[in-house]
């Protein structure tokens, strides 16, 4: 039987307008090997990895009239030079035109009528570099079946393997009569297909995907915050059809001496950090922060399907709403704060470790953080402020065809009244945050990049003046993106 797109992922092309586009994105920036990183050798890499995704060379193909679900179809008429397409900044180009070039080209939608993805090779960066920006729909990354190409693309070593290629030789398309009646055999085999049917011609998938995670959610805490909506907040606006995208970069270090200090994660560290640019952006901005201030973000967090099994072969994702102290002037008692929050919410849900999330076949963090934004679009857009996805990564160097990855920034999309959302990357020794930001809304994006340093900075310098911690005190939990990698 063909494959039929699951509500869920129906529902992200329904709901799709365009001042939302549905796709993940991501910023990595490679240093060359000598023998250098041209086009032609990415379009051969990546077709010696596509056999990996298969997904990526097959598109959406409706049914007449809307009577069932869309179907996943093989693109006959697929043309690699059309998805990797070639960029140049004006040499020597700097960061500031970079995230231009991001910005401009992920506030694009994707082509219907053709596989739902697009990667650009960036040239002309200064000190050599080269970049590579990706943008892939929602519906096709569900890191089950589907894995984001990000993940496949890059190896632990300069010089990967042979690939076996082989001739992809694309399915006949299929006529609309026969997708109708594939589907009418599907209704008579599971009558809970007719259900499915109805509410897509109603558009209604994700109300009803939404429904079902809330009612299945246990921990009390996470039902009354989903209960009250969340505080008003300058991020929560009508977003336009463009986007400002700004980076920060700071040290994995940093993140493990506050760990150490404060018996937080590394995860509640990197919530104070962004509890701290946020609350530094909003006094900018001459916004009311009093004690009591917060923004709510929502944090997706690595879980066990089996309350009995940690490993790395059962995990899904969880809601995680936490109320970011951003009211709280001291930067130790944002951590606190946090790691309490925190600790609540892992008592009621078995977590898995970062350990075993980063060995998982491949580079995870593209496909992490590409379902952390699937979970958001399952929830009342109006139960949170921001989207925090935060994702380990190797703490060793990987290569694309021989260029070294330096760095890798997630560009994770925006929600229809949301203004903001932060991907965080942890990798060789780096914490990496990307921000994606409506553009009206949030002209001065660059400057809460630079909040992030300064309230890394602060934190740092804190637990550095603070007296050392009781001995033998042991850390609470955290979130699994975060905890030690290495």
């Amino acid at each position: 039987m063909r494959d039929r797109l699951s509500p869920l992922d129906a529902s992200f092309l329904s709901l799709e307008r365009g001042t939302t586009p549905a796709h993940i994105g991501s910023l990595s920036i490679f240093t060359p090997p000598r023998a250098g990183f041209g086009y032609d050798a990415l379009v051969s890499h990546i077709e010696q990895r596509l056999p990996y995704v298969p997904r990526y060379r097959q598109k959406v193909r409706d049914l007449p009239a809307g009577l069932a679900r869309p179907v996943w179809v093989d693109d006959n008429d697929f043309d690699i030079s059309y998805h990797v397409r070639r960029s140049a900044l004006p040499s020597p180009g700097d960061d500031a035109q970079l995230h231009e070039l991001v910005s401009r080209l992920l506030s694009r939608r994707l082509d219907r009528a053709r596989p739902l993805w697009e990667l650009y090779l960036v040239e002309g960066l200064a000190k050599g570099r080269v970049a590579i920006i990706s943008k892939t729909h929602q519906a096709v990354v569900d890191g089950a079946q589907a894995l984001e190409l990000g993940q496949v693309i890059l190896d632990d070593t300069r010089k990967p393997g042979v690939q076996r290629t082989g001739l992809w030789m694309p399915a006949a398309e299929p006529a609309g009569t026969r997708l109708l009646a594939e589907a009418a055999v599907e209704v008579l085999r599971s009558p809970t297909e007719v259900v499915d049917v109805v509410r897509w011609v109603a558009r209604d998938a994700a109300n009803a995907v939404s429904t079902v995670t809330e009612a299945a959610t246990t921990a009390a805490a996470m039902v009354r915050r989903l209960a009250r909506p969340a505080p008003p907040s300058p991020l929560n606006v009508a977003v336009s059809r463009q986007r400002r995208f700004a980076t920060a970069r700071t040290q994995l270090a940093d993140y493990r001496q506050v760990r150490a200090a404060t018996g937080a994660s590394v995860n509640d560290v990197v919530l104070a950090v962004v509890s701290g640019a946020l609350r530094s952006w909003l006094t900018s901005r001459n916004e009311p922060v009093t004690p009591d201030t917060t923004v709510r973000a929502l944090v997706p967090l690595a879980v066990a399907s089996d309350p009995e099994d940690t490993g790395a072969e059962h995990e899904d994702l969880s809601s995680f709403l936490v109320d970011l102290p951003v009211g709280a002037a001291d930067p130790l008692v944002r951590v606190g704060q946090l790691r309490e929050a925190t600790r609540e919410h892992a008592s009621s849900t078995p977590l898995v470790g970062a350990r075993a999330l980063t060995q998982l076949s491949g580079f995870a963090p593209p496909t992490l953080h590409a379902m952390g934004a699937r979970l958001a679009g399952t929830l009342a857009r109006r139960s949170f402020n921001v989207l925090v996805t935060n994702v380990p990564g190797p703490q060793y160097p990987l290569y694309a065809d021989g260029a070294r990855l330096r760095e890798i920034y997630s560009v994770v999309p925006l929600m229809p009244n949301q203004a903001l959302t932060v991907g965080v990357t942890s990798y060789d020794g780096s914490v990496l945050y990307g921000l994606n930001a409506d553009r009206d809304a949030l002209a001065d994006v660059d400057q809460l990049a630079g909040f992030l340093e300064q309230s890394l900075a602060e934190l740092v310098a804190a637990v550095r003046a603070a007296p050392p911690r009781a001995p033998g005190r042991r850390s609470g939990p955290g979130s699994p993106a975060t905890k030690e990698t290495s």
